[in-house]
């Protein structure tokens, strides 16, 4: 607290006591809510609506506004109001986000590993000469949606527009491999994923140079079913003696390298989507 401010109090009780303490009269509106009354209503957005008995999933500002009131908290309050409030303390209840227990009981072990890798380290031994480490994964649902009327450009104070009726034009997968420390990026487009179709694409990259001739390449992949289990990393090595199968763990298939590259194939090939043919 500043210093004047202390001294405005200390000659005030000087003066006239605890009755000078009292807030004085001035100009303008009084508040229309309590600090309880705005407690309330934060505490009440930090509810799940379910738990209100709300039929609701999320919480609105309109809506909280309305149960405000509905409960009698406030005998009337504005959406505005209600969202000043809660901005004050970053309140945002019609966001979610989405999280997963992690069930791999390897969990730090393996993604470990794949982390020393990514350093150039596996199972405590620096990599040569010879060796890579490539990271691969399958993109699915690839489709080709036909506008109807062709997409508009952006302008000034004007966003792209994409036309919203489209005919099908078909759906591809896409595989990708990406050699994690030289950054290069191989794939191919196939019209399902699969066994056969992911072993395509490590033939096409374990045939040419260096990869042919390495003494270790490293394939990290994660726990789908076309490399999945100790039955796919022996399929590997049976077609490529010098290949090493790295399974992340279970459900963490974002400690894959690869996912990144997909991410940003999604925002700047992929959406929104308005491909004439699988071509």
């Amino acid at each position: 607290m500043h210093l004047d401010t202390v001294r405005t109090w200390r000659d005030r009780f000087a003066d006239g006591g605890l009755d000078a303490l009292a807030d004085r009269r001035r100009c303008g509106r009084p508040r229309r809510f309590t600090p309880v009354q705005v407690a309330e209503v934060k505490a009440l957005a930090c509810q799940l609506p379910a738990e209100t008995g709300t039929p609701l999933s999320r919480w609105s500002c309109p809506e909280l506004a309305r149960e405000v009131v509905a409960r009698r908290i406030a005998g009337s309050i504005s959406a505005s109001t209600v969202r000043r409030w809660l901005r004050r303390d970053a309140l945002k209840p019609w966001q979610y986000q989405s999280w997963i227990f992690i069930r791999d009981p390897d969990f730090r072990p393996k993604a470990a590993r794949i982390k020393d890798l990514y350093a150039r380290t596996f199972e405590g031994v620096p990599l040569g000469e010879g060796e890579y480490v490539i990271s691969s994964d399958e993109k699915t649902s690839v489709q080709a949606r036909c506008r109807c009327h062709p997409t508009l450009a952006p302008g000034q104070a004007r966003a792209m527009r994409v036309n919203h009726k489209y005919r099908r034009g078909g759906a591809l997968a896409y595989l990708a491999a990406y050699d994690v420390h030289r950054a290069r990026i191989f794939g191919r487009c196939e019209p399902s994923t699969g066994i056969v179709p992911f072993m395509a694409l490590v033939t096409q990259v374990m045939t040419i140079e260096p990869y042919a001739s390495a003494k270790r390449v490293f394939w990290i992949v994660d726990n789908g079913s076309s490399h999945r289990g100790q039955a796919a990393a022996d399929r590997l090595t049976k077609a490529f003696p010098n290949a090493v199968m790295v399974h992340t763990p279970i459900h963490a298939s974002w400690t894959n390298q690869i996912e990144i590259f997909f991410s940003v194939v999604q925002r700047k090939v992929v959406a929104p989507n308005d491909f004439t043919n699988l071509d």
